[in-house]
């Protein structure tokens, strides 16, 4: 028996599932999850000793990769003054005025301890601002496990084939409205007849949470237009994208302004941490000003609030997104061609530094078009990557990332050991 092996088995004794988070579980994929022993730059080391190019990044918030030593020293830096003082502290100013400056509809912002703090917070702000209670979502995306938008959710909760959980009260769901991604016309019949109940929409921008689904033309600015047309707010959960795809997320990328944007990972440069902000008029119906409550002992942790600081600093200095596209679009070239030379159907969706893997003869679109996929050869492509010291999401609707710290070395050998997995598929 491995050490990751015997890991597990005392985890599942005392923990649901043996993890703390449930797609880490490698239900979909079949085999043991193995542990992890430390994390340098691009690679994982597992307490087995296997090194790992690494292409999950924590699920996202290491976009500089593990252990950055300027992280690791604001964070240390940090903690010689204390873990928690239950007061403002200067750190929660000075990224305020960053993420405020980097993302454009943002004028005010709240911080807190996750991203599904964030969404949630998010939408009781939407509802308190606009006294409506209906809110809107997308099939497939997936905002944290806030009851009412727990549905037809992504992530783990598709991976487990749970995508309503249990748990729920009908009356919770019956407060959410989904909608198919990418579909302007339900869209807009959606809004012709509920239109003025509904106090926001609530979206991915680009959904990553099962897979990576890009949208269509006009599909982003439509949502922008219908939700000023009803007076909804229209609210972009960028805890994914934000600060990955370009400095201000998916909006800088597109120009399209949210009235309220969610973030995290990697505003808390690898530690718990949560954000959501935008307009003041909106913002300043938060307690302790305005009506809407809410809160959190934690929130606006020094040691978060010092390594997303140090986070936020590198990515403007460094401007890396040029480079980690073109990295990202290296890897999409590479495993077509792989993938065409075996004979199989494969999909790349890929932006900047995020890229999945859809095993289909089309483009993937909708949610719909995402679970008609050949998830099986995903679990064996999963495998063999792994045979090969890669680690990729172990779900198919799941998204890679490439960091600052892959390098072209690191390039060079995933291709080939990503070329060699899908010709044993």
């Amino acid at each position: 028996m491995s050490i990751s092996q015997d890991l597990f088995k005392r985890a599942s004794e005392l923990i649901p599932g043996g993890v703390n988070s449930p797609v880490r579980a490698f239900r979909s994929v079949g085999g043991t999850p193995f542990f992890t022993k430390s994390a340098s730059g691009s690679r994982l080391t597992t307490v087995d000793g296997q090194e790992l190019i690494d292409f999950v990044c924590t699920w996202g918030p290491a976009i500089h990769g593990h252990n950055p030593p300027r992280i690791k020293q604001a964070i240390t830096e940090a903690l010689e003054k204390g873990t928690s003082f239950g007061t403002p502290n200067p750190y929660e100013v000075a990224i305020a005025e960053l993420v405020v400056k980097m993302v454009p509809s943002l004028e005010q912002v709240r911080f807190c301890n996750s991203g599904t703090e964030a969404t949630m917070s998010a939408i009781r702000l939407a509802r308190g601002a606009t006294r409506r209670s209906l809110i809107v979502k997308f099939a497939g995306c997936y905002h944290g496990h806030v009851d009412s938008l727990l549905v037809k959710a992504g992530s783990g909760a598709v991976t487990h084939g749970h995508p309503d959980s249990a748990g729920i009260p009908a009356a919770f769901a019956g407060e959410t409205r989904v909608l198919e991604y990418n579909d302007q016309e339900a869209l807009e019949a959606l809004f012709a007849t509920e239109g003025d109940q509904i106090a926001g929409v609530i979206v991915e921008p680009y959904p990553a949470n099962c897979g990576l689904i890009l949208p269509k033309d006009g599909f982003l600015q439509k949502l922008r237009d219908v939700c000023t047309q009803y007076g909804s707010v229209l609210i972009f959960d960028e805890v994914m994208t934000g600060f990955r795809l370009a400095a201000g997320g998916v909006q800088e990328c597109i120009g399209i302004t949210p009235d309220l944007t969610a973030m995290g990972k990697i505003i808390g440069g690898g530690l718990p941490v949560g954000a959501f902000g935008g307009k003041r008029e909106l913002m300043q119906n938060l307690a302790p000003v305005g009506p809407v409550y809410q809160a959190g002992t934690l929130s606006g942790n020094p040691l978060a609030m010092s390594a997303g600081i140090a986070a936020l600093e590198m990515l403007l200095e460094l401007n890396p997104y040029e480079r980690l596209n073109q990295m990202g679009s290296r890897m999409q070239t590479a495993l077509l061609d792989a993938a065409k030379e075996k004979g199989l159907a494969l999909q790349v969706p890929q932006t900047g530094s995020m890229f999945a893997f859809f095993f289909s003869e089309e483009p993937v679109t909708n949610f719909t078009e995402v679970m008609a996929t050949n998830t099986g050869h995903f679990s064996a492509l999963f495998k063999e990557a792994m045979n090969r010291g890669i680690y990729l999401p172990p779900s198919a609707f799941e998204t890679c990332f490439i960091s600052t710290a892959h390098d072209h070395g690191d390039l060079d050998q995933a291709i080939e050991g990503l070329t060699e997995a899908i010709k044993a598929i």
